[in-house]
């Protein structure tokens, strides 16, 4: 482990680059999209969205977890080492528990996002209103908060590391 006299972090032979720390209104906007989609839903299909609001979760959690490993295997032909299924917010998902190249993170969620969207798209016809509805907001809203880190790090150098912290994302270079 190298150690730099600087106040610069290093986690073994990873520079930090930089850290996204999600702001206060950011967290507190995401934490209430969710009661705002199922009050809007209630008012504008029906009261019965709320049930479709409550599946609409777990079937798409499922998707993005076969999607995601698909991808895994597709890519880097290994996924059981470095992801983990994460309830904790904002790494709601199948998200990686240590240090992953940045080039593979972002080809998994941008995959699972298109996919995902497909996959919904080919369910509308035969789904009710609200849960179609749920089912897209629920995908969006688990995908927020890595397309937020994404934005932030877009001008990094590419060939860097990501690690998923508890509430921010940062960018490591070797």
């Amino acid at each position: 482990m190298s150690v730099e006299p600087n106040s610069q972090a290093t986690f073994y032979q990873y520079k930090l680059l930089k850290k996204v720390i999600f702001p206060r209104p950011f967290v507190v906007t995401f934490l209430l999209l969710p009661l705002f989609c199922v009050l809007t839903t209630i008012i504008t299909i029906h009261w019965t969205s709320v049930f479709s609001f409550v599946l609409a979760f777990p079937v798409i959690l499922w998707f993005q977890l076969a999607i995601s490993r698909a991808v895994l295997i597709i890519v880097i032909h290994s996924h059981r080492k470095r992801w983990e299924i994460s309830y904790k917010l904002p790494w709601i998902g199948y998200v990686p528990d240590q240090h992953v190249s940045y080039r593979t993170f972002l080809k998994v969620q941008l995959h699972t996002t298109w996919i995902g969207l497909c996959l919904i798209a080919i369910l509308f016809p035969w789904s009710p209103l609200s849960f179609a509805v749920n089912m897209i907001f629920w995908h969006v809203w688990i995908m927020l908060p890595r397309y937020y880190g994404f934005l932030l790090l877009c001008k990094q150098p590419k060939g860097g590391m990501v690690k998923l912290n508890e509430q921010d994302i940062s960018y490591y270079m070797p």
